[in-house]
């Protein structure tokens, strides 16, 4: 099939229409139409139904767009590593990880990654969704699992556990639990079971829930959970790495935790020489690194 005609059909089926397409291939609308009718006949089937509205794509028009789609994927993902010069990071840099791992540890850290490439681009998508990486979805993923998608390449980073926290000023005004029969005396702040999360966090909240509990918080994602202990709201269910960077938060009930849940860096192996990833890949791993630093010397005062 003819390339050119393959990608004029593309952008008529993602605008679905034939005007919108010519606008953004620079054709008129008849050019466009000729091109498309051109494909067509070649295949020997209709790609559209056309109406008043618009263009709709027929089944057989469908199948074509997704290979159009796959292969535009894969051309953008040869594009940008062409574009990676071997001395400088810039260009778009797509990040995908969880909504509590992107706002409350990746995001405050981003301006140190800025600092050292001020050319970099970074999309930061925060979704408890795993995107397709080698279809293309992001270009680099941390995520609360190993990834079991193919093609990938993954490190893992790190570990993180599930603990109870409560703030400060919380704890001025309330009596600290010795033991678990004290929880109920507290407002607990947790994730709800049913929402996205890791099932060690679920696990958790379960166990804590089985206390009979009179009140309780709870919350879709992390960041919202933090908010509510850091407003003396009561006694949260929080990662472990916020806790670190977090003065104010103080740990209660130290024998409590979930398992250990393995963090990892993913990205396409077709992306393995690109500087962006590199870049990323080497700047989280020093973070990690200053991190653990800061926890080894607060678990030695």
């Amino acid at each position: 099939m003819d390339w050119d005609k393959l990608r004029i059909f593309h952008a008529v089926a993602d605008a679905g229409s034939l005007t919108h397409a010519g606008d953004t291939l620079h054709l008129s609308q008849s050019a466009v139409s000729r091109q498309v009718r051109a494909l067509e006949e070649s295949l020997n089937t209709t790609l559209f139904h056309r109406h008043a509205r618009g263009l709709i794509l027929t089944e057989q028009g469908e199948l074509l767009f997704d290979a159009t789609r796959a292969m535009t994927k894969r051309l953008d993902a040869a594009s940008a590593r062409i574009r990676d010069s071997e001395e400088e990071v810039f260009g778009e840099l797509r990040i995908t990880t969880t909504i509590g791992f992107g706002s409350l540890w990746l995001a405050p850290r981003l301006s140190r990654l800025y600092d050292k490439y001020p050319d970099l681009n970074i999309n930061l998508m925060l979704d408890e969704r795993v995107l397709d990486l080698p279809m293309r979805e992001a270009d680099v993923a941390i995520r609360m699992k190993e990834p079991s998608q193919a093609d990938l390449v993954r490190k893992r980073l790190m570990s993180v556990r599930m603990r109870l926290y409560a703030s400060r000023d919380y704890l001025t005004t309330h009596d600290i639990p010795e033991t678990m029969e004290d929880l109920p005396e507290h407002r607990l702040i947790c994730q709800n079971v049913n929402s996205e999360q890791v099932s060690a966090g679920a696990t958790l909240v379960r166990e804590l829930m089985s206390y009979d509990l009179p009140n309780v918080l709870t919350v879709n994602n992390y960041f919202g959970c933090l908010q509510a202990v850091r407003n003396g709201l009561g006694i949260g269910v929080l990662p472990d790495y916020i806790a670190i960077d977090d003065a104010e938060l103080v740990r209660v009930l130290p024998e409590v935790e979930s398992n250990a849940v393995p963090v990892f860096l993913a990205f396409p192996e077709e992306l393995r020489q690109s500087k962006r990833i590199s870049a990323f890949r080497d700047f989280v791993l020093e973070q990690i690194g200053e991190q653990k630093k800061r926890a080894q010397m607060v678990d030695n005062e």
